[in-house]
């Protein structure tokens, strides 16, 4: 996952209270400087800080090799230490090009970079990967890959991924290489404590609740765990809201949306404080602390490999209006900007042959966008992740969202509107409308400053996004 988590990346600055008190959050209040650097310096200091990153953050697939002609290859996904060294040794090794790979430690690290390299007419990333909604804000900036697309025709790629690499075009501008979402996990010592009937697999958020509050009743301690820390927010968007108003954006300050709201400050009272601190599910999974969480499936990957018996995964509770879940696909572009085209051609075929597919689920809790049998190279944990996806996706009542489109620069404010309406309303329990009133209002501010239109589950706009009641 990650995001793949993307949302720490894409968190403003804050800090987590060391006294389990909740996430404070501030927002901006001091001066930009008075003068601006001229376009000049801003391009020198560019260059300067293109040279640092690639020789500094970059590392050679093929050991031994020179890093000169290589694709430099610049990804927000798999971005922290361990899961960057694992896409080098492992997913990379045997890649028919050198290639250097940077992290962008933002989104807007990549948006900023690409745009920049377009200003200037020439550049040194040669491919370029974000989930889809962020490579859209750069989509102008990326060359057609049709013939990459005609070459991979037969790799089994369903239609639905590909159209949504087109990036809101009509031109394949982006070509699939990875998918993800998140799921439930419970350690099965939890099992016993389901309401009476209740189905894991067809929980709703009422059944969850009483459920919470058995283990709780059972064990002496709250047993259920959320990465507040890490890609809560996703939750927030793609889970708890639409599955109480069917909408986001454009039911954000409604009655329904408020409820989901309260639904959540209730079901707190069961969930471990020390989840203001968690930001993957695996690690307290896998101690104990917590016997019930949701996470991303790559931060869930860990306790699947090292207890494989011991946990169950499962979809998300469904609630009024469906049962929310984020599906989260990360395609792969070539700037206009290029200087190594061809190499990165080669490398994106390679990322997405059946092998290096495989290797997206045991290395890095993804999932392949190719078809084909993989059970063979799967571990037991993996084949239990894959599992549930397949469960999530295919339910009748399932409401499917996507990661933000358009949001650019605005994408760590929008997270911070969803964290400020927890902070606000759950853990400091001021009042429903009033924060859904005033957070609104950020988010339409944002909004309107990124140009976004709406996207599933609000019904795609013709002009900026709405905010609804």
């Amino acid at each position: 996952m990650n995001e793949l988590e993307k949302v720490l990346n894409e968190r403003p600055p804050s800090a987590v209270d060391p006294k389990g008190g909740g996430v404070r959050m501030h927002r901006f209040t001091g001066k930009l400087p008075a003068r601006a650097p001229s376009a000049a310096v801003l391009a020198a200091l560019i260059a300067v800080a293109l040279v640092a990153v690639v020789a500094a953050g970059s590392a050679g697939a093929k050991t031994g090799q020179t890093t000169a002609g290589s694709v430099v290859f610049m990804s927000t996904q798999l971005t922290p230490v361990t899961e960057q060294q694992k896409l080098i040794d492992v997913t990379l090794k045997g890649s028919p090009v050198s290639v250097n790979f940077v992290a962008a430690n933002a989104v807007s690290d990549l948006v900023t970079r690409i745009n920049a390299e377009a200003q200037a007419g020439s550049g040194s990333v040669s491919l370029a990967a974000a989930t889809v909604g962020d490579l859209e804000t750069v989509a102008d900036k990326l060359t057609d890959l049709s013939d990459v697309a005609a070459k991979l025709k037969n790799a089994g790629i369903p239609q639905s991924l590909w159209d949504q690499a087109k990036l809101g075009t009509n031109k394949q501008l982006s070509i699939p290489w990875m998918q993800a979402t998140y799921l439930m996990c419970a350690n099965k010592k939890a099992l016993p404590y389901l309401p009476k009937g209740a189905n894991i697999n067809s929980l709703t958020w009422g059944q969850f609740a009483q459920w919470a509050a058995a283990l709780q009743k059972h064990f002496g301690t709250p047993e259920v765990g959320f990465p507040v820390a890490g890609l809560f927010p996703r939750f927030l968007q793609g889970y708890l809201v639409p599955s109480f108003t069917g909408r986001l954006v454009t039911k954000y300050e409604s009655k329904d949306a408020a409820a989901a709201w309260l639904y959540l400050k209730n079901l707190w009272r069961f969930v471990n404080p020390q989840s203001t601190q968690y930001a993957f599910m695996q690690d307290p999974l896998l101690s104990g602390e917590v016997l019930v969480a949701w996470d991303h499936v790559a931060r869930l990957t860990n306790a699947l490999q090292a207890k494989p018996d011991d946990f169950v995964l499962f979809p998300a509770p469904r609630g009024p209006k469906g049962r929310g879940y984020l599906p989260v696909l990360v395609t792969v572009g070539i700037p206009k900007t290029a200087p190594n085209p061809t190499d990165a051609k080669t490398l994106i075929q390679f990322l997405d042959n059946i092998s290096q597919q495989a290797r997206t689920i045991t290395e890095h809790g993804f999932f392949p966008v190719v078809a084909g049998k993989l059970s063979k190279s799967l571990n037991p944990g993996s084949l239990e992740l894959a599992a549930a996806v397949k469960v999530q996706q295919t339910t009748k009542d399932a409401l499917p969202s996507v990661l933000p489109i358009g949001l650019g620069a605005q994408a760590g404010a929008y997270a911070k509107v969803f964290t400020d309406t927890f902070t606000r309303m759950v853990m400091n329990k001021e009042d429903p409308m009033s924060v859904l009133k005033d957070e609104g209002s950020q988010l339409q501010t944002l909004l309107t400053a990124a140009g976004a239109a709406c996207w599933q589950p609000d019904p795609r706009s013709s002009g900026v996004c709405q905010v609804g009641g």
